[in-house]
Protein backbone atom coordinates (compact mmCIF):
# COMPACT_ATOMS: atom_id res chain seq x y z
CA UNK A 1 0.00 0.00 0.00
CA UNK A 2 1.52 3.35 -1.02
CA UNK A 3 1.09 6.19 1.69
CA UNK A 4 0.41 9.27 -0.08
CA UNK A 5 2.12 12.66 1.15
CA UNK A 6 0.74 16.42 0.83
CA UNK A 7 3.58 18.30 -1.05
CA UNK A 8 4.88 20.87 1.09
CA UNK A 9 5.47 24.70 0.41
CA UNK A 10 7.76 27.57 1.12
CA UNK A 11 7.57 30.84 0.28
CA UNK A 12 10.20 33.17 -1.32
CA UNK A 13 9.30 36.95 -1.23
CA UNK A 14 11.36 38.92 -3.28
CA UNK A 15 12.12 42.38 -2.41
CA UNK A 16 15.27 44.35 -3.79
CA UNK A 17 16.79 41.21 -5.33
CA UNK A 18 14.91 40.24 -8.26
CA UNK A 19 17.14 37.73 -10.04
CA UNK A 20 17.21 34.23 -10.70
CA UNK A 21 21.10 33.63 -10.61
CA UNK A 22 22.57 33.71 -7.26
CA UNK A 23 19.51 34.48 -4.89
CA UNK A 24 19.87 32.96 -1.79
CA UNK A 25 16.35 33.10 -0.71
CA UNK A 26 15.02 31.87 -3.51
CA UNK A 27 17.86 28.73 -3.26
CA UNK A 28 16.36 27.91 -0.05
CA UNK A 29 13.05 28.35 -0.66
CA UNK A 30 13.73 25.62 -2.97
CA UNK A 31 15.73 23.33 -0.49
CA UNK A 32 13.68 23.58 2.13
CA UNK A 33 9.69 22.23 0.48
CA UNK A 34 8.41 20.64 -2.35
CA UNK A 35 7.06 23.49 -4.39
CA UNK A 36 7.58 27.43 -3.51
CA UNK A 37 5.62 30.60 -4.17
CA UNK A 38 7.46 33.09 -5.75
CA UNK A 39 6.28 36.27 -4.45
CA UNK A 40 6.37 40.28 -4.52
CA UNK A 41 4.37 42.42 -3.24
CA UNK A 42 3.34 45.54 -4.49
CA UNK A 43 2.96 48.02 -1.33
CA UNK A 44 1.52 51.26 -1.16
CA UNK A 45 3.54 51.84 1.79
CA UNK A 46 6.81 52.64 -0.33
CA UNK A 47 4.72 55.36 -2.20
CA UNK A 48 4.36 56.90 0.68
CA UNK A 49 7.94 56.59 2.07
CA UNK A 50 8.92 58.23 -1.37
CA UNK A 51 10.76 55.49 -2.92
CA UNK A 52 7.66 55.29 -5.89
CA UNK A 53 9.14 57.82 -8.59
CA UNK A 54 8.40 57.79 -12.07
CA UNK A 55 12.22 56.13 -13.30
CA UNK A 56 12.47 53.47 -10.45
CA UNK A 57 8.64 52.24 -11.29
CA UNK A 58 9.41 51.57 -14.97
CA UNK A 59 12.55 50.05 -14.22
CA UNK A 60 10.77 47.92 -11.38
CA UNK A 61 8.15 47.01 -13.86
CA UNK A 62 11.00 45.67 -16.23
CA UNK A 63 12.52 43.71 -13.39
CA UNK A 64 9.34 42.03 -12.48
CA UNK A 65 8.49 41.42 -16.31
CA UNK A 66 11.73 39.72 -16.61
CA UNK A 67 11.53 37.79 -13.55
CA UNK A 68 8.16 36.20 -14.44
CA UNK A 69 9.71 34.84 -17.49
CA UNK A 70 12.78 33.64 -16.36
CA UNK A 71 10.50 31.92 -13.98
CA UNK A 72 8.15 30.75 -16.67
CA UNK A 73 11.41 29.29 -18.55
CA UNK A 74 11.44 27.15 -15.17
CA UNK A 75 7.67 26.10 -14.99
CA UNK A 76 6.82 28.20 -12.44
CA UNK A 77 5.74 31.97 -12.36
CA UNK A 78 5.82 35.21 -10.20
CA UNK A 79 2.55 35.83 -7.88
CA UNK A 80 2.14 39.32 -7.30
CA UNK A 81 -0.18 41.00 -4.71
CA UNK A 82 -1.10 44.56 -4.05
CA UNK A 83 -1.45 45.42 -0.14
CA UNK A 84 0.26 45.89 2.70
CA UNK A 85 2.89 43.61 2.55
CA UNK A 86 3.07 42.14 5.47
CA UNK A 87 -0.51 41.09 6.05
CA UNK A 88 0.22 39.80 1.99
CA UNK A 89 2.33 37.93 2.93
CA UNK A 90 0.77 36.61 5.89
CA UNK A 91 -2.32 35.59 4.13
CA UNK A 92 -0.41 33.80 1.10
CA UNK A 93 1.30 31.53 3.75
CA UNK A 94 -1.71 31.14 5.62
CA UNK A 95 -3.72 30.12 2.13
CA UNK A 96 -0.98 27.75 0.92
CA UNK A 97 -0.12 26.02 4.37
CA UNK A 98 3.49 27.52 4.15
CA UNK A 99 5.94 25.89 6.95
CA UNK A 100 8.90 28.74 5.67
CA UNK A 101 8.61 32.21 4.47
CA UNK A 102 11.83 33.31 3.26
CA UNK A 103 13.00 37.05 2.63
CA UNK A 104 16.37 39.01 2.45
CA UNK A 105 17.35 41.10 5.20
CA UNK A 106 17.78 45.01 4.70
CA UNK A 107 19.00 47.92 6.38
CA UNK A 108 16.55 50.92 5.80
CA UNK A 109 14.26 51.74 8.22
CA UNK A 110 11.95 50.88 6.33
CA UNK A 111 13.34 46.93 5.96
CA UNK A 112 13.79 47.01 9.43
CA UNK A 113 9.97 48.05 10.61
CA UNK A 114 8.92 45.43 7.61
CA UNK A 115 11.12 42.58 8.99
CA UNK A 116 10.11 43.53 12.89
CA UNK A 117 6.38 43.17 11.57
CA UNK A 118 6.93 39.53 10.12
CA UNK A 119 8.64 37.88 12.71
CA UNK A 120 5.38 39.11 14.67
CA UNK A 121 2.86 37.61 12.31
CA UNK A 122 5.17 34.98 11.23
CA UNK A 123 6.91 33.36 14.13
CA UNK A 124 9.65 30.91 13.68
CA UNK A 125 8.46 30.45 10.19
CA UNK A 126 10.28 33.30 9.02
CA UNK A 127 13.94 32.95 7.56
CA UNK A 128 15.80 36.06 6.99
CA UNK A 129 18.80 36.06 4.72
CA UNK A 130 22.34 37.84 4.72
CA UNK A 131 24.67 38.69 1.41
CA UNK A 132 21.58 39.51 -0.75
CA UNK A 133 21.81 42.97 -0.93
CA UNK A 134 25.26 43.31 -0.61
CA UNK A 135 28.79 41.50 -1.06
CA UNK A 136 29.78 40.69 2.69
CA UNK A 137 26.23 40.92 5.12
CA UNK A 138 26.27 44.27 7.30
CA UNK A 139 27.67 44.05 11.23
CA UNK A 140 30.01 41.01 9.79
CA UNK A 141 32.90 43.55 9.40
CA UNK A 142 33.43 45.53 12.69
CA UNK A 143 36.50 46.90 14.14
CA UNK A 144 37.28 45.85 17.86
CA UNK A 145 34.52 46.91 20.48
CA UNK A 146 32.34 49.11 17.66
CA UNK A 147 29.55 48.19 15.84
CA UNK A 148 30.39 49.54 12.78
CA UNK A 149 33.79 51.30 10.55
CA UNK A 150 32.80 55.28 10.54
CA UNK A 151 36.19 55.33 7.80
CA UNK A 152 36.26 53.35 4.60
CA UNK A 153 39.95 52.25 4.32
CA UNK A 154 40.13 50.38 7.45
CA UNK A 155 36.81 49.17 6.26
CA UNK A 156 38.36 48.38 2.93
CA UNK A 157 41.09 46.20 4.68
CA UNK A 158 39.24 44.32 6.80
CA UNK A 159 36.70 43.49 4.02
CA UNK A 160 39.14 42.32 1.67
CA UNK A 161 40.24 39.08 4.02
CA UNK A 162 36.49 38.00 4.34
CA UNK A 163 35.60 35.21 2.82
CA UNK A 164 32.77 35.34 0.38
CA UNK A 165 29.98 32.71 0.19
CA UNK A 166 30.06 30.99 -3.67
CA UNK A 167 27.21 32.20 -5.61
CA UNK A 168 24.48 29.64 -6.48
CA UNK A 169 23.50 28.80 -10.04
CA UNK A 170 20.21 29.43 -11.37
CA UNK A 171 17.51 26.92 -10.40
CA UNK A 172 16.31 24.73 -13.59
CA UNK A 173 13.08 24.79 -12.20
CA UNK A 174 10.38 26.17 -9.97
CA UNK A 175 7.57 24.34 -8.97
CA UNK A 176 4.63 26.54 -7.86
CA UNK A 177 1.70 25.56 -6.55
CA UNK A 178 -1.44 25.60 -8.90
CA UNK A 179 -4.41 27.73 -7.82
CA UNK A 180 -2.34 30.87 -6.13
CA UNK A 181 -4.15 34.38 -7.00
CA UNK A 182 -1.87 36.77 -8.68
CA UNK A 183 -2.09 40.17 -10.10
CA UNK A 184 -0.66 41.16 -13.33
CA UNK A 185 2.79 42.99 -13.67
CA UNK A 186 1.49 45.95 -14.41
CA UNK A 187 0.02 46.05 -10.90
CA UNK A 188 2.82 47.93 -10.30
CA UNK A 189 1.83 51.30 -11.38
CA UNK A 190 -0.43 51.25 -8.35
CA UNK A 191 2.81 52.71 -6.55
CA UNK A 192 2.75 56.46 -8.62
CA UNK A 193 2.24 57.36 -12.44
CA UNK A 194 4.16 59.91 -14.30
CA UNK A 195 6.81 60.02 -17.13
CA UNK A 196 10.23 58.43 -16.61
CA UNK A 197 13.11 60.00 -18.07
CA UNK A 198 13.76 59.58 -21.78
CA UNK A 199 17.00 57.97 -21.48
CA UNK A 200 16.11 55.59 -19.07
CA UNK A 201 17.45 52.12 -19.44
CA UNK A 202 15.99 48.45 -19.62
CA UNK A 203 15.52 46.72 -16.15
CA UNK A 204 15.50 42.91 -15.92
CA UNK A 205 18.30 40.41 -14.82
CA UNK A 206 18.77 40.11 -18.06
CA UNK A 207 19.72 43.26 -19.56
CA UNK A 208 21.79 43.72 -16.67
CA UNK A 209 23.87 40.63 -17.34
CA UNK A 210 24.07 42.08 -20.61
CA UNK A 211 26.11 44.56 -19.66
CA UNK A 212 28.01 42.80 -17.40
CA UNK A 213 29.09 40.91 -20.12
CA UNK A 214 30.05 43.11 -22.01
CA UNK A 215 31.32 44.94 -19.38
CA UNK A 216 33.99 42.57 -18.05
CA UNK A 217 34.92 42.25 -21.77
CA UNK A 218 35.86 45.20 -22.68
CA UNK A 219 35.50 48.36 -19.66
CA UNK A 220 36.65 46.25 -16.33
CA UNK A 221 40.29 46.84 -17.69
CA UNK A 222 40.69 50.42 -18.15
CA UNK A 223 38.49 50.95 -15.39
CA UNK A 224 41.17 52.10 -12.97
CA UNK A 225 43.07 54.88 -15.30
CA UNK A 226 39.21 55.73 -16.76
CA UNK A 227 37.00 55.56 -14.35
CA UNK A 228 36.49 59.79 -13.85
CA UNK A 229 36.76 59.57 -17.24
CA UNK A 230 33.45 61.90 -17.86
CA UNK A 231 33.30 62.07 -21.39
CA UNK A 232 34.60 58.42 -21.96
CA UNK A 233 31.43 57.54 -20.06
CA UNK A 234 33.67 54.42 -18.99
CA UNK A 235 31.93 53.55 -15.79
CA UNK A 236 29.98 50.15 -15.41
CA UNK A 237 26.65 51.59 -15.44
CA UNK A 238 25.76 48.32 -13.35
CA UNK A 239 24.05 50.40 -10.09
CA UNK A 240 20.69 50.34 -11.65
CA UNK A 241 20.96 46.64 -11.57
CA UNK A 242 22.54 46.30 -8.07
CA UNK A 243 19.92 48.31 -6.17
CA UNK A 244 17.02 46.13 -7.76
CA UNK A 245 19.23 43.37 -7.07
CA UNK A 246 19.09 42.31 -11.02
CA UNK A 247 22.96 41.28 -10.08
CA UNK A 248 24.57 39.76 -7.24
CA UNK A 249 27.48 42.08 -5.61
CA UNK A 250 28.89 38.50 -4.35
CA UNK A 251 28.84 37.49 -8.12
CA UNK A 252 30.28 40.81 -9.28
CA UNK A 253 33.21 40.63 -6.93
CA UNK A 254 34.41 37.08 -7.30
CA UNK A 255 34.15 37.41 -11.19
CA UNK A 256 36.26 40.73 -11.35
CA UNK A 257 38.83 39.56 -8.66
CA UNK A 258 38.80 35.92 -11.43
CA UNK A 259 39.45 38.84 -14.28
CA UNK A 260 42.24 40.41 -12.41
CA UNK A 261 44.02 43.71 -12.85
CA UNK A 262 44.35 47.65 -11.70
CA UNK A 263 40.84 47.78 -13.50
CA UNK A 264 39.23 45.19 -11.08
CA UNK A 265 40.81 46.12 -8.44
CA UNK A 266 39.39 49.32 -8.61
CA UNK A 267 36.02 48.04 -9.68
CA UNK A 268 35.85 45.84 -6.38
CA UNK A 269 36.52 48.92 -4.40
CA UNK A 270 33.57 50.82 -5.22
CA UNK A 271 31.66 48.01 -4.49
CA UNK A 272 33.27 47.76 -0.97
CA UNK A 273 32.22 51.49 -0.97
CA UNK A 274 28.74 50.14 -1.00
CA UNK A 275 28.99 47.47 1.59
CA UNK A 276 30.56 49.67 3.93
CA UNK A 277 27.41 52.55 3.45
CA UNK A 278 25.19 49.54 3.84
CA UNK A 279 26.85 48.81 7.01
CA UNK A 280 26.60 52.26 8.42
CA UNK A 281 23.25 52.65 7.91
CA UNK A 282 22.21 49.25 9.12
CA UNK A 283 24.28 50.73 12.56
CA UNK A 284 22.92 54.10 12.29
CA UNK A 285 19.40 54.06 10.69
CA UNK A 286 18.89 57.90 11.64
CA UNK A 287 22.04 58.66 9.10
CA UNK A 288 19.49 58.48 6.49
CA UNK A 289 17.75 61.66 7.35
CA UNK A 290 20.48 62.93 10.21
CA UNK A 291 23.94 64.56 10.36
CA UNK A 292 25.88 61.64 10.73
CA UNK A 293 28.75 63.79 12.24
CA UNK A 294 26.62 66.89 13.38
CA UNK A 295 28.69 70.40 12.16
CA UNK A 296 26.76 73.37 13.75
CA UNK A 297 25.85 74.12 10.06
CA UNK A 298 22.78 76.51 9.46
CA UNK A 299 21.97 76.20 6.18
CA UNK A 300 20.90 78.79 3.73
CA UNK A 301 17.24 78.62 3.24
CA UNK A 302 16.06 82.42 2.14
CA UNK A 303 14.62 83.50 -0.95
CA UNK A 304 18.60 84.05 -2.65
CA UNK A 305 18.69 80.00 -1.76
CA UNK A 306 15.87 79.09 -2.85
CA UNK A 307 16.35 80.46 -6.52
CA UNK A 308 20.09 79.07 -6.69
CA UNK A 309 18.54 75.46 -5.63
CA UNK A 310 15.51 75.72 -8.23
CA UNK A 311 18.59 77.10 -10.67
CA UNK A 312 21.15 73.86 -9.64
CA UNK A 313 18.26 71.23 -10.49
CA UNK A 314 17.21 73.27 -13.84
CA UNK A 315 21.32 72.62 -14.56
CA UNK A 316 21.41 76.39 -15.00
CA UNK A 317 23.63 77.48 -12.57
CA UNK A 318 26.10 79.19 -15.27
CA UNK A 319 28.79 76.18 -14.21
CA UNK A 320 28.77 74.22 -17.45
CA UNK A 321 29.96 71.17 -16.09
CA UNK A 322 27.68 71.24 -12.84
CA UNK A 323 24.79 71.73 -15.84
CA UNK A 324 25.81 69.01 -17.71
CA UNK A 325 25.58 66.59 -14.44
CA UNK A 326 22.02 67.94 -13.52
CA UNK A 327 20.75 67.59 -17.55
CA UNK A 328 22.41 63.97 -17.76
CA UNK A 329 20.16 63.30 -14.17
CA UNK A 330 17.00 64.27 -15.72
CA UNK A 331 17.67 62.80 -19.30
CA UNK A 332 18.53 59.42 -18.31
CA UNK A 333 17.93 58.89 -14.08
CA UNK A 334 21.80 58.37 -13.56
CA UNK A 335 24.82 60.64 -13.77
CA UNK A 336 28.48 59.88 -13.76
CA UNK A 337 29.89 59.41 -10.41
CA UNK A 338 32.90 61.97 -10.94
CA UNK A 339 29.88 64.81 -11.39
CA UNK A 340 27.62 63.43 -8.64
CA UNK A 341 30.43 64.66 -6.57
CA UNK A 342 30.73 67.55 -8.04
CA UNK A 343 27.22 68.73 -8.28
CA UNK A 344 26.91 67.90 -4.57
CA UNK A 345 29.81 69.62 -3.36
CA UNK A 346 28.10 72.87 -5.43
CA UNK A 347 24.80 72.62 -3.58
CA UNK A 348 25.93 71.99 -0.05
CA UNK A 349 29.26 73.85 0.09
CA UNK A 350 29.38 76.58 -2.60
CA UNK A 351 25.58 77.11 -2.12
CA UNK A 352 25.40 76.04 1.07
CA UNK A 353 22.62 74.69 1.34
CA UNK A 354 21.52 71.08 3.07
CA UNK A 355 22.32 68.28 1.69
CA UNK A 356 19.00 66.58 2.55
CA UNK A 357 17.34 69.03 0.13
CA UNK A 358 20.01 67.60 -3.04
CA UNK A 359 19.50 63.56 -1.79
CA UNK A 360 15.35 64.21 -2.08
CA UNK A 361 15.90 65.47 -5.53
CA UNK A 362 18.39 62.71 -6.80
CA UNK A 363 15.77 60.05 -4.87
CA UNK A 364 13.10 61.70 -7.09
CA UNK A 365 14.87 60.85 -10.35
CA UNK A 366 17.92 57.89 -9.66
CA UNK A 367 16.66 54.58 -11.08
CA UNK A 368 19.62 53.48 -8.78
CA UNK A 369 18.11 55.59 -5.61
CA UNK A 370 19.14 53.80 -3.03
CA UNK A 371 18.97 55.08 0.54
CA UNK A 372 21.91 53.89 2.03
CA UNK A 373 24.43 54.86 -0.73
CA UNK A 374 22.46 58.06 -1.97
CA UNK A 375 22.18 59.60 1.60
CA UNK A 376 25.26 58.63 3.02
CA UNK A 377 27.57 59.91 -0.34
CA UNK A 378 25.44 63.31 -0.01
CA UNK A 379 26.73 63.13 4.06
CA UNK A 380 30.39 62.34 2.92
CA UNK A 381 30.53 65.08 0.18
CA UNK A 382 28.51 67.65 2.33
CA UNK A 383 31.08 66.90 5.37
CA UNK A 384 28.69 65.80 8.03
CA UNK A 385 29.06 61.92 7.26
CA UNK A 386 32.43 59.69 7.03
CA UNK A 387 34.37 61.86 5.06
CA UNK A 388 37.77 62.25 6.77
CA UNK A 389 38.33 65.81 5.14
CA UNK A 390 35.00 67.00 6.13
CA UNK A 391 35.76 70.81 4.50
CA UNK A 392 36.94 70.03 1.44
CA UNK A 393 35.29 71.81 -1.64
CA UNK A 394 35.15 70.73 -5.30
CA UNK A 395 36.07 73.82 -7.50
CA UNK A 396 33.53 72.85 -10.50
CA UNK A 397 36.33 74.70 -13.16
CA UNK A 398 39.21 73.04 -11.58
CA UNK A 399 37.15 69.85 -12.12
CA UNK A 400 36.61 70.67 -15.35
CA UNK A 401 40.07 71.01 -16.39
CA UNK A 402 40.72 67.61 -14.67
CA UNK A 403 37.53 65.38 -15.51
CA UNK A 404 36.32 66.97 -19.40
CA UNK A 405 39.85 68.68 -20.56
CA UNK A 406 38.34 69.26 -24.22
CA UNK A 407 34.86 69.94 -22.64
CA UNK A 408 32.87 66.65 -24.73
CA UNK A 409 30.90 66.01 -21.89
CA UNK A 410 29.57 69.95 -20.93
CA UNK A 411 28.94 69.76 -25.09
CA UNK A 412 26.77 66.41 -24.98
CA UNK A 413 24.76 67.55 -22.29
CA UNK A 414 24.30 71.34 -22.54
CA UNK A 415 23.16 71.76 -25.91
CA UNK A 416 23.38 75.98 -26.50
CA UNK A 417 27.25 75.51 -25.84
CA UNK A 418 27.62 72.56 -28.57
CA UNK A 419 29.59 74.73 -30.56
CA UNK A 420 31.69 76.30 -28.04
CA UNK A 421 35.46 75.63 -29.35
CA UNK A 422 37.18 73.82 -26.40
CA UNK A 423 38.20 74.77 -23.39
CA UNK A 424 36.27 77.72 -23.73
CA UNK A 425 33.26 76.03 -23.16
CA UNK A 426 33.55 76.03 -19.67
CA UNK A 427 34.15 79.64 -19.20
CA UNK A 428 31.27 80.65 -22.06
CA UNK A 429 29.67 83.68 -20.32
CA UNK A 430 31.93 86.41 -22.35
CA UNK A 431 31.83 84.75 -25.82
CA UNK A 432 29.30 86.65 -28.21
CA UNK A 433 26.34 84.89 -29.56
CA UNK A 434 26.04 82.30 -26.82
CA UNK A 435 22.91 81.93 -24.82
CA UNK A 436 23.78 80.94 -21.85
CA UNK A 437 23.06 82.24 -17.86
CA UNK A 438 26.44 84.08 -15.85
CA UNK A 439 27.25 81.42 -12.94
CA UNK A 440 24.32 82.25 -10.04
CA UNK A 441 27.56 82.73 -7.26
CA UNK A 442 30.90 83.76 -7.43
CA UNK A 443 33.45 81.10 -6.57
CA UNK A 444 35.76 82.81 -3.74
CA UNK A 445 33.05 84.36 -2.41
CA UNK A 446 31.10 81.84 -2.26
CA UNK A 447 34.29 79.30 -0.35
CA UNK A 448 35.14 82.34 2.39
CA UNK A 449 31.23 81.73 3.04
CA UNK A 450 31.58 78.06 3.28
CA UNK A 451 35.21 78.35 5.71
CA UNK A 452 33.11 80.88 7.61
CA UNK A 453 30.02 79.17 8.34
CA UNK A 454 31.63 75.80 9.09
CA UNK A 455 34.37 77.19 11.17
CA UNK A 456 32.60 79.59 13.53
CA UNK A 457 29.70 77.47 14.24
Amino acid sequence: MTTRTTPTTSIAVFTSDLRLRDNPVLHAALRAADRVIPLFVVDRRVAAAGFAVPNRVAFLRDCLADLDAGLRERGGRLVIRTGDAVEEIRRVAEQADAGEVHIAGGVSAFAGRREARLREALGGALRVHGAVLTAAEPGTVTPSGKDHFAVFTPYFRAWQGVELRTPFAAPRGVPVPSGVRSEPVAAVSLLGSGSPSPGLPEGGERAGRRRLTAWLRSGLGAYADRQDDLAGDATSRLSPYLHFGCLSPVELVHRARKSGGPGADAFVRQLAWRDFHHQVLAARPDASHTDYRPRGDRWRSDDDAVAAIAAWKAGRTGYPLVDAGMRQLAAEGWMHNRARLLVASFLTKTLYVDWRVGARHFLDLLVDGDVANNQLNWQWVAGTGTDTRPNRVLNPLAQARRFDPDGAYVRRWVPELAEVPGRRVHTPWSLPGVSYPPPIVDLAEAAARFREHRHTR
